[in-house]
């Protein structure tokens, strides 16, 4: 039986993000990491070297799952929802660049 919740949306989909993203280090994590995956993307296509490509995944998802299993204690929901998950990972990062959301969300 699959009890896995099918979200349609990636509107419907962020409340639930963010609700597995209530620790601030593991948000100050996720930021590090995605600012890096950025970093690389870039930097790739600036020098035309692909093997910087390989640093995007790892940068990215390396912060974010120490941010997960050692802070906020819970499994990423990349296991779950991968594409959900993956752009509400840069969602997250843009709104914290614009102040639509914070480091710390309990203040």
């Amino acid at each position: 039986m699959n009890t896995q919740k099918e979200f349609k949306s990636l509107s419907e989909f962020y409340p639930y993000y963010l609700s597995e993203h209530q620790n601030k280090t593991c948000r100050i994590l996720h930021f590090i990491g995605t600012s890096l995956f950025f970093y690389f993307l870039f930097a790739t296509i600036l020098s035309g070297n692909l093997v910087l490509l390989l640093f995007c995944p790892l940068s990215g998802y390396g912060f974010a799952w120490i941010g997960h299993f050692f802070f906020e204690h819970n499994k990423p929901a990349t296991f779950k929802y991968p594409v959900y998950s993956l752009l509400s990972d840069f969602k997250l990062y843009f709104d914290i660049l614009q102040n639509k959301q914070k480091f710390d969300p309990t203040n």
